[in-house]
Protein backbone atom coordinates (compact mmCIF):
# COMPACT_ATOMS: atom_id res chain seq x y z
CA UNK A 1 0.00 0.00 0.00
CA UNK A 2 1.33 3.42 -0.98
CA UNK A 3 -0.51 5.73 1.39
CA UNK A 4 0.10 9.15 -0.20
CA UNK A 5 -1.03 7.93 -3.61
CA UNK A 6 -4.01 5.89 -2.37
CA UNK A 7 -5.13 8.82 -0.20
CA UNK A 8 -4.93 11.20 -3.16
CA UNK A 9 -6.86 8.75 -5.34
CA UNK A 10 -9.54 8.46 -2.64
CA UNK A 11 -9.86 12.24 -2.79
CA UNK A 12 -10.13 12.08 -6.58
CA UNK A 13 -12.74 9.33 -6.36
CA UNK A 14 -14.89 11.43 -4.08
CA UNK A 15 -14.59 14.49 -6.32
CA UNK A 16 -15.38 12.57 -9.51
CA UNK A 17 -18.37 10.73 -8.07
CA UNK A 18 -19.94 13.95 -6.74
CA UNK A 19 -19.24 16.22 -9.70
CA UNK A 20 -22.27 17.63 -11.54
CA UNK A 21 -22.46 19.54 -14.81
CA UNK A 22 -23.65 22.57 -12.86
CA UNK A 23 -20.41 22.56 -10.87
CA UNK A 24 -18.51 23.47 -14.03
CA UNK A 25 -18.04 27.19 -14.69
CA UNK A 26 -19.65 28.37 -17.92
CA UNK A 27 -16.25 28.85 -19.53
CA UNK A 28 -15.38 25.22 -18.76
CA UNK A 29 -18.66 23.98 -20.23
CA UNK A 30 -17.93 26.01 -23.36
CA UNK A 31 -14.40 24.67 -23.61
CA UNK A 32 -15.72 21.11 -23.47
CA UNK A 33 -18.06 21.84 -26.36
CA UNK A 34 -14.99 22.77 -28.41
CA UNK A 35 -13.10 19.70 -27.18
CA UNK A 36 -15.95 17.37 -28.13
CA UNK A 37 -16.46 18.88 -31.59
CA UNK A 38 -12.74 18.90 -32.35
CA UNK A 39 -12.16 15.34 -31.15
CA UNK A 40 -15.15 13.93 -33.03
CA UNK A 41 -13.95 15.71 -36.17
CA UNK A 42 -10.45 14.27 -36.10
CA UNK A 43 -11.70 10.81 -35.07
CA UNK A 44 -14.15 10.81 -37.98
CA UNK A 45 -11.39 11.80 -40.38
CA UNK A 46 -9.14 9.12 -38.90
CA UNK A 47 -11.81 6.47 -39.40
CA UNK A 48 -11.87 7.28 -43.10
CA UNK A 49 -8.16 6.64 -43.59
CA UNK A 50 -7.53 3.57 -45.79
CA UNK A 51 -5.92 1.56 -42.99
CA UNK A 52 -8.78 2.09 -40.56
CA UNK A 53 -11.47 1.61 -43.17
CA UNK A 54 -9.83 -1.74 -43.83
CA UNK A 55 -9.62 -2.52 -40.11
CA UNK A 56 -13.35 -1.91 -39.73
CA UNK A 57 -13.97 -4.30 -42.63
CA UNK A 58 -11.90 -7.17 -41.20
CA UNK A 59 -12.67 -6.69 -37.48
CA UNK A 60 -15.97 -8.45 -36.66
CA UNK A 61 -18.25 -5.66 -35.48
CA UNK A 62 -21.29 -7.13 -33.79
CA UNK A 63 -24.38 -5.00 -34.09
CA UNK A 64 -24.70 -2.72 -31.10
CA UNK A 65 -25.63 0.73 -29.82
CA UNK A 66 -22.22 2.43 -30.02
CA UNK A 67 -21.27 4.35 -33.18
CA UNK A 68 -17.88 4.72 -34.80
CA UNK A 69 -18.00 8.42 -35.76
CA UNK A 70 -17.45 9.12 -39.43
CA UNK A 71 -18.78 5.71 -40.48
CA UNK A 72 -22.12 3.93 -40.68
CA UNK A 73 -21.05 1.27 -38.16
CA UNK A 74 -22.98 0.73 -34.91
CA UNK A 75 -21.36 -1.88 -32.71
CA UNK A 76 -20.55 -2.90 -29.14
CA UNK A 77 -19.10 -0.43 -26.68
CA UNK A 78 -15.84 -2.36 -26.51
CA UNK A 79 -15.21 -2.42 -30.28
CA UNK A 80 -16.28 1.21 -30.65
CA UNK A 81 -14.03 2.39 -27.82
CA UNK A 82 -10.99 0.58 -29.21
CA UNK A 83 -11.40 1.77 -32.79
CA UNK A 84 -12.34 5.36 -31.90
CA UNK A 85 -9.41 5.47 -29.50
CA UNK A 86 -7.08 4.65 -32.38
CA UNK A 87 -8.71 6.79 -35.08
CA UNK A 88 -8.84 9.83 -32.81
CA UNK A 89 -5.05 10.11 -32.76
CA UNK A 90 -4.32 8.80 -36.25
CA UNK A 91 -3.93 12.25 -37.84
CA UNK A 92 -2.06 13.90 -34.94
CA UNK A 93 -4.69 16.62 -34.75
CA UNK A 94 -6.37 15.83 -31.43
CA UNK A 95 -6.13 18.35 -28.62
CA UNK A 96 -3.57 18.17 -25.85
CA UNK A 97 -2.38 19.79 -22.66
CA UNK A 98 1.16 21.09 -22.17
CA UNK A 99 1.06 20.64 -18.39
CA UNK A 100 -0.16 17.04 -18.70
CA UNK A 101 2.44 16.49 -21.42
CA UNK A 102 0.00 14.58 -23.58
CA UNK A 103 -3.59 14.20 -24.72
CA UNK A 104 -6.27 14.11 -21.97
CA UNK A 105 -9.43 14.12 -24.12
CA UNK A 106 -8.20 11.35 -26.40
CA UNK A 107 -7.83 9.10 -23.36
CA UNK A 108 -11.32 9.82 -22.04
CA UNK A 109 -13.86 10.49 -24.79
CA UNK A 110 -13.70 7.14 -26.68
CA UNK A 111 -14.27 5.07 -23.53
CA UNK A 112 -16.94 7.24 -21.93
CA UNK A 113 -18.85 7.88 -25.16
CA UNK A 114 -18.99 4.18 -26.09
CA UNK A 115 -20.12 3.23 -22.59
CA UNK A 116 -22.76 5.98 -22.61
CA UNK A 117 -24.27 4.64 -25.83
CA UNK A 118 -24.21 1.10 -24.47
CA UNK A 119 -26.10 2.14 -21.34
CA UNK A 120 -28.42 4.66 -23.00
CA UNK A 121 -27.13 7.34 -20.65
CA UNK A 122 -28.37 10.88 -20.39
CA UNK A 123 -26.34 13.35 -22.38
CA UNK A 124 -25.56 15.42 -19.32
CA UNK A 125 -24.10 12.39 -17.55
CA UNK A 126 -21.83 11.65 -20.50
CA UNK A 127 -20.68 15.28 -20.70
CA UNK A 128 -20.04 15.39 -16.95
CA UNK A 129 -18.11 12.11 -17.00
CA UNK A 130 -15.81 13.38 -19.75
CA UNK A 131 -15.24 16.66 -17.90
CA UNK A 132 -14.33 14.73 -14.76
CA UNK A 133 -12.09 12.36 -16.67
CA UNK A 134 -10.30 15.24 -18.35
CA UNK A 135 -9.31 16.79 -15.03
CA UNK A 136 -8.15 13.42 -13.71
CA UNK A 137 -6.12 12.88 -16.88
CA UNK A 138 -4.44 16.26 -16.68
CA UNK A 139 -3.51 15.70 -13.05
CA UNK A 140 -2.18 12.20 -13.67
CA UNK A 141 -0.14 13.67 -16.50
CA UNK A 142 1.24 16.38 -14.22
CA UNK A 143 2.06 13.78 -11.56
CA UNK A 144 3.94 11.55 -14.01
CA UNK A 145 7.38 12.31 -15.42
CA UNK A 146 7.91 9.56 -17.95
CA UNK A 147 11.38 8.17 -18.45
CA UNK A 148 13.21 9.26 -21.63
CA UNK A 149 11.83 7.39 -24.62
CA UNK A 150 8.42 6.52 -23.13
CA UNK A 151 5.48 7.75 -25.20
CA UNK A 152 2.56 9.29 -23.23
CA UNK A 153 -0.20 7.37 -25.01
CA UNK A 154 -1.94 4.75 -22.93
CA UNK A 155 -0.23 5.04 -19.56
CA UNK A 156 -1.18 7.91 -17.22
CA UNK A 157 -4.41 8.43 -19.20
CA UNK A 158 -5.90 4.99 -18.49
CA UNK A 159 -6.76 6.06 -14.95
CA UNK A 160 -8.70 8.98 -16.40
CA UNK A 161 -10.68 6.78 -18.78
CA UNK A 162 -11.55 4.63 -15.77
CA UNK A 163 -12.58 7.71 -13.77
CA UNK A 164 -14.90 8.93 -16.53
CA UNK A 165 -16.47 5.49 -16.96
CA UNK A 166 -16.96 5.14 -13.20
CA UNK A 167 -18.72 8.50 -13.07
CA UNK A 168 -20.95 7.47 -15.96
CA UNK A 169 -21.90 4.23 -14.18
CA UNK A 170 -22.75 6.20 -11.05
CA UNK A 171 -20.22 4.43 -8.83
CA UNK A 172 -19.73 5.77 -5.32
CA UNK A 173 -16.56 7.46 -4.13
CA UNK A 174 -14.84 4.28 -2.95
CA UNK A 175 -15.59 2.32 -6.11
CA UNK A 176 -14.58 5.26 -8.29
CA UNK A 177 -11.23 5.44 -6.50
CA UNK A 178 -10.80 1.70 -7.03
CA UNK A 179 -11.52 2.12 -10.75
CA UNK A 180 -8.97 4.93 -11.02
CA UNK A 181 -6.33 2.90 -9.21
CA UNK A 182 -7.03 -0.16 -11.34
CA UNK A 183 -6.70 1.94 -14.49
CA UNK A 184 -3.35 3.25 -13.31
CA UNK A 185 -2.19 -0.37 -13.10
CA UNK A 186 -3.08 -1.00 -16.75
CA UNK A 187 -0.46 1.38 -18.11
CA UNK A 188 1.21 0.64 -21.45
CA UNK A 189 4.99 0.89 -21.81
CA UNK A 190 5.05 2.30 -25.33
CA UNK A 191 8.30 3.62 -26.75
CA UNK A 192 8.52 6.88 -28.67
CA UNK A 193 10.52 5.13 -31.38
CA UNK A 194 7.30 3.51 -32.64
CA UNK A 195 5.97 6.92 -33.67
CA UNK A 196 9.25 7.91 -35.31
CA UNK A 197 9.37 4.58 -37.15
CA UNK A 198 5.78 4.99 -38.33
CA UNK A 199 4.56 1.92 -36.47
CA UNK A 200 0.80 2.23 -36.03
CA UNK A 201 0.96 0.43 -32.71
CA UNK A 202 1.37 3.98 -31.44
CA UNK A 203 -2.31 4.59 -32.31
CA UNK A 204 -3.33 1.20 -30.95
CA UNK A 205 -2.14 2.15 -27.48
CA UNK A 206 -5.08 4.55 -27.30
CA UNK A 207 -7.55 1.89 -28.34
CA UNK A 208 -6.21 -0.39 -25.62
CA UNK A 209 -6.36 2.47 -23.14
CA UNK A 210 -10.06 3.09 -23.82
CA UNK A 211 -10.88 -0.58 -23.40
CA UNK A 212 -8.90 -0.78 -20.16
CA UNK A 213 -10.80 2.23 -18.84
CA UNK A 214 -14.13 0.53 -19.43
CA UNK A 215 -12.90 -2.73 -17.89
CA UNK A 216 -11.54 -0.93 -14.82
CA UNK A 217 -14.91 0.69 -14.14
CA UNK A 218 -16.76 -2.61 -14.50
CA UNK A 219 -14.24 -4.36 -12.24
CA UNK A 220 -14.77 -1.68 -9.63
CA UNK A 221 -18.54 -2.05 -9.95
CA UNK A 222 -18.12 -5.79 -9.35
CA UNK A 223 -16.01 -5.16 -6.26
CA UNK A 224 -12.90 -6.70 -7.79
CA UNK A 225 -10.79 -3.54 -8.12
CA UNK A 226 -9.16 -1.92 -5.10
CA UNK A 227 -7.15 1.20 -4.33
CA UNK A 228 -3.61 0.48 -3.16
CA UNK A 229 -1.79 3.40 -4.82
CA UNK A 230 -0.72 1.31 -7.80
CA UNK A 231 0.40 4.34 -9.82
CA UNK A 232 3.28 4.84 -7.42
CA UNK A 233 4.93 1.76 -8.93
CA UNK A 234 3.58 1.59 -12.48
CA UNK A 235 3.86 5.24 -13.45
CA UNK A 236 6.59 5.87 -10.93
CA UNK A 237 9.28 3.27 -10.48
CA UNK A 238 8.65 1.38 -13.76
CA UNK A 239 7.77 4.08 -16.32
CA UNK A 240 9.27 7.19 -14.76
CA UNK A 241 8.92 9.22 -11.58
CA UNK A 242 5.77 10.06 -9.66
CA UNK A 243 4.51 12.83 -7.38
CA UNK A 244 1.02 12.16 -6.03
CA UNK A 245 0.61 15.71 -4.73
CA UNK A 246 -0.32 16.81 -8.26
CA UNK A 247 -3.46 14.63 -8.21
CA UNK A 248 -5.41 16.93 -5.95
CA UNK A 249 -3.67 20.24 -6.52
CA UNK A 250 -6.34 22.94 -7.03
CA UNK A 251 -8.93 20.26 -7.75
CA UNK A 252 -12.26 21.92 -8.43
CA UNK A 253 -10.78 25.43 -8.60
CA UNK A 254 -8.30 25.11 -11.46
CA UNK A 255 -9.78 23.56 -14.58
CA UNK A 256 -6.97 22.16 -16.67
CA UNK A 257 -9.14 21.91 -19.78
CA UNK A 258 -8.83 25.70 -19.98
CA UNK A 259 -5.06 25.41 -20.47
CA UNK A 260 -5.35 22.94 -23.34
CA UNK A 261 -4.17 23.41 -26.89
CA UNK A 262 -5.89 22.69 -30.18
CA UNK A 263 -3.84 21.63 -33.17
CA UNK A 264 -4.00 23.19 -36.60
CA UNK A 265 -1.02 21.32 -38.06
CA UNK A 266 -1.20 17.58 -38.70
CA UNK A 267 1.97 16.80 -36.79
CA UNK A 268 3.32 16.01 -33.33
CA UNK A 269 2.78 18.91 -30.94
CA UNK A 270 6.55 19.18 -30.47
CA UNK A 271 6.87 20.16 -34.14
CA UNK A 272 4.28 22.95 -34.03
CA UNK A 273 6.49 25.81 -32.77
CA UNK A 274 9.11 25.15 -35.49
CA UNK A 275 6.32 24.95 -38.10
CA UNK A 276 4.85 28.24 -36.89
CA UNK A 277 8.27 29.89 -37.00
CA UNK A 278 8.83 28.64 -40.55
CA UNK A 279 5.41 29.87 -41.66
CA UNK A 280 6.19 33.25 -40.11
CA UNK A 281 9.42 33.50 -42.12
CA UNK A 282 7.60 32.38 -45.26
CA UNK A 283 4.91 35.03 -44.80
CA UNK A 284 7.47 37.78 -44.24
CA UNK A 285 9.62 36.69 -47.19
CA UNK A 286 7.34 35.12 -49.86
CA UNK A 287 10.24 34.53 -52.26
CA UNK A 288 11.45 31.69 -50.03
CA UNK A 289 8.47 29.58 -51.08
CA UNK A 290 9.55 29.62 -54.70
CA UNK A 291 13.28 29.11 -54.31
CA UNK A 292 14.74 25.79 -55.39
CA UNK A 293 16.28 23.64 -52.68
CA UNK A 294 19.59 24.25 -54.44
CA UNK A 295 19.37 27.88 -53.27
CA UNK A 296 19.07 26.88 -49.61
CA UNK A 297 22.36 26.33 -47.81
CA UNK A 298 20.98 25.38 -44.38
CA UNK A 299 17.90 25.44 -42.17
CA UNK A 300 18.56 25.37 -38.43
CA UNK A 301 15.78 24.64 -35.95
CA UNK A 302 16.34 25.41 -32.26
CA UNK A 303 13.90 23.73 -29.92
CA UNK A 304 13.61 22.11 -26.48
CA UNK A 305 15.02 18.75 -25.47
CA UNK A 306 11.70 16.92 -25.84
CA UNK A 307 11.54 17.80 -29.54
CA UNK A 308 15.21 17.63 -30.47
CA UNK A 309 15.09 13.89 -31.15
CA UNK A 310 12.50 14.30 -33.93
CA UNK A 311 15.31 14.89 -36.39
CA UNK A 312 15.01 12.05 -38.91
CA UNK A 313 15.04 13.41 -42.44
CA UNK A 314 13.47 10.64 -44.53
CA UNK A 315 10.12 9.51 -43.08
CA UNK A 316 8.84 6.23 -44.49
CA UNK A 317 5.13 6.65 -43.71
CA UNK A 318 2.49 9.22 -42.90
CA UNK A 319 2.89 8.66 -39.17
CA UNK A 320 6.67 8.99 -39.19
CA UNK A 321 6.33 12.12 -41.36
CA UNK A 322 4.22 13.73 -38.62
CA UNK A 323 7.08 13.13 -36.19
CA UNK A 324 9.85 14.50 -38.41
CA UNK A 325 10.80 18.14 -37.86
CA UNK A 326 12.94 18.23 -41.04
CA UNK A 327 10.04 16.94 -43.14
CA UNK A 328 7.32 19.19 -41.72
CA UNK A 329 9.64 22.20 -41.90
CA UNK A 330 10.27 21.45 -45.60
CA UNK A 331 6.54 20.97 -46.20
CA UNK A 332 5.69 24.22 -44.39
CA UNK A 333 8.21 26.13 -46.50
CA UNK A 334 6.93 24.64 -49.74
CA UNK A 335 3.17 24.46 -49.12
CA UNK A 336 2.48 27.09 -46.48
CA UNK A 337 0.53 24.51 -44.44
CA UNK A 338 0.94 21.10 -42.82
CA UNK A 339 -2.25 19.08 -43.28
CA UNK A 340 -2.88 15.35 -43.78
CA UNK A 341 -2.67 15.74 -47.53
CA UNK A 342 0.97 16.83 -47.23
CA UNK A 343 1.92 13.47 -45.70
CA UNK A 344 1.01 11.26 -48.65
CA UNK A 345 3.39 9.04 -50.58
CA UNK A 346 3.74 11.63 -53.36
CA UNK A 347 4.91 14.35 -50.96
CA UNK A 348 7.24 12.00 -49.08
CA UNK A 349 8.91 11.07 -52.38
CA UNK A 350 9.06 14.63 -53.74
CA UNK A 351 12.77 15.25 -54.47
CA UNK A 352 12.57 18.98 -53.71
CA UNK A 353 10.99 18.40 -50.28
CA UNK A 354 13.52 15.64 -49.61
CA UNK A 355 16.41 17.97 -50.46
CA UNK A 356 15.03 20.69 -48.19
CA UNK A 357 14.58 18.19 -45.36
CA UNK A 358 18.21 17.12 -45.76
CA UNK A 359 19.28 20.72 -45.10
CA UNK A 360 17.41 20.87 -41.78
CA UNK A 361 19.41 20.45 -38.59
CA UNK A 362 17.57 20.24 -35.27
CA UNK A 363 19.30 21.62 -32.18
CA UNK A 364 18.51 21.19 -28.48
CA UNK A 365 18.62 24.67 -26.96
CA UNK A 366 18.92 24.50 -23.13
CA UNK A 367 17.51 28.01 -22.79
CA UNK A 368 14.33 26.93 -24.56
CA UNK A 369 14.16 23.72 -22.51
CA UNK A 370 14.25 25.78 -19.33
CA UNK A 371 11.05 27.54 -20.39
CA UNK A 372 8.99 24.34 -20.33
CA UNK A 373 6.13 23.68 -19.74
CA UNK A 374 4.74 27.23 -19.69
CA UNK A 375 6.45 28.23 -22.91
CA UNK A 376 7.12 25.90 -25.85
CA UNK A 377 9.36 28.14 -27.93
CA UNK A 378 11.33 27.57 -31.12
CA UNK A 379 13.62 29.45 -33.51
CA UNK A 380 14.20 28.86 -37.19
CA UNK A 381 17.14 30.21 -39.18
CA UNK A 382 17.41 29.88 -42.97
CA UNK A 383 20.63 30.68 -44.82
CA UNK A 384 20.69 30.85 -48.61
CA UNK A 385 23.64 30.05 -50.81
CA UNK A 386 23.97 33.76 -51.63
CA UNK A 387 24.55 34.58 -47.97
CA UNK A 388 21.10 35.93 -47.15
CA UNK A 389 19.77 34.91 -43.72
CA UNK A 390 16.15 34.82 -42.53
CA UNK A 391 14.93 33.90 -39.05
CA UNK A 392 11.94 33.86 -36.75
CA UNK A 393 11.19 33.04 -33.13
CA UNK A 394 7.88 31.97 -31.59
CA UNK A 395 7.30 31.74 -27.82
CA UNK A 396 4.45 29.25 -28.12
CA UNK A 397 2.57 27.45 -30.88
CA UNK A 398 -0.64 28.70 -32.46
CA UNK A 399 -3.50 26.99 -30.64
CA UNK A 400 -2.02 27.26 -27.15
CA UNK A 401 -4.89 28.57 -25.03
CA UNK A 402 -2.54 30.76 -23.00
CA UNK A 403 -0.91 32.29 -26.09
CA UNK A 404 -2.93 32.10 -29.29
CA UNK A 405 -6.22 30.33 -28.53
CA UNK A 406 -8.40 28.91 -31.26
CA UNK A 407 -12.16 29.41 -31.23
CA UNK A 408 -15.05 27.77 -32.94
CA UNK A 409 -14.50 29.40 -36.33
CA UNK A 410 -10.85 28.28 -36.35
CA UNK A 411 -11.80 24.70 -35.51
CA UNK A 412 -14.58 24.69 -38.09
CA UNK A 413 -12.06 25.81 -40.73
CA UNK A 414 -9.79 22.98 -39.63
CA UNK A 415 -12.67 20.51 -39.81
CA UNK A 416 -13.61 21.66 -43.30
CA UNK A 417 -10.20 20.44 -44.46
CA UNK A 418 -10.77 17.01 -42.94
CA UNK A 419 -14.35 15.82 -43.39
CA UNK A 420 -17.53 16.36 -45.41
CA UNK A 421 -19.43 19.61 -44.70
CA UNK A 422 -22.68 17.93 -43.62
CA UNK A 423 -20.85 15.64 -41.19
CA UNK A 424 -18.95 18.61 -39.75
CA UNK A 425 -22.21 20.45 -39.09
CA UNK A 426 -23.67 17.36 -37.42
CA UNK A 427 -20.66 16.88 -35.15
CA UNK A 428 -20.89 20.43 -33.89
CA UNK A 429 -24.61 19.92 -33.32
CA UNK A 430 -23.79 16.80 -31.29
CA UNK A 431 -21.34 18.77 -29.14
CA UNK A 432 -23.88 21.55 -28.60
CA UNK A 433 -26.80 19.31 -27.74
CA UNK A 434 -25.02 16.65 -25.65
CA UNK A 435 -25.50 18.31 -22.22
CA UNK A 436 -29.25 18.72 -22.78
CA UNK A 437 -30.03 15.47 -24.61
CA UNK A 438 -32.45 13.28 -22.60
CA UNK A 439 -30.64 10.23 -24.02
CA UNK A 440 -27.31 10.18 -25.82
CA UNK A 441 -28.75 7.60 -28.20
CA UNK A 442 -31.03 10.35 -29.53
CA UNK A 443 -27.91 11.93 -31.05
CA UNK A 444 -26.45 8.80 -32.67
CA UNK A 445 -27.43 9.75 -36.21
CA UNK A 446 -25.35 12.93 -35.97
CA UNK A 447 -22.16 10.86 -35.83
CA UNK A 448 -22.94 8.86 -38.95
CA UNK A 449 -20.54 9.29 -41.86
CA UNK A 450 -20.06 7.59 -45.21
CA UNK A 451 -20.34 3.85 -45.86
CA UNK A 452 -17.89 1.53 -44.09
Amino acid sequence: MHEPTSTAINHLGSWVSNLTWGDLPTTVQQRHQLIWADYLTVASAGAQLPEYSELIKVWPTPSGPAPIPGTSVMTSAEVSAWIVGATGVALEQDEGNKFAKGHPAAHVIPAVMALAFAHGSRGIDCATAVAAGYEVAARFGRATSLAPGVHPHGNWGVAAAAAGCARLLGLDASATAAAIDHGSGMAIAGHFSSAIDGNLVRNSWMGASALSGIASAYLAAAGIASNTGTANDTLGSILGTWDSSYLTDSLGSRWDCESNYFKIHAACAFTHPPIDAMLQVRTQHPKLATLSADNVLSIDVYTHYLAAGLNHQQPASRLSAMFSIPFVIAVALRSGEVTPRQHGAHERSDPDIAQLAERVQVHNDPELSNLLPHSRAARVRIELTNGEVFSAHVPNPIGDSDFAPLGRSNLEEKGARLIQPDLLVNLWTFAEELPTAPLITDLASLLRGGPS
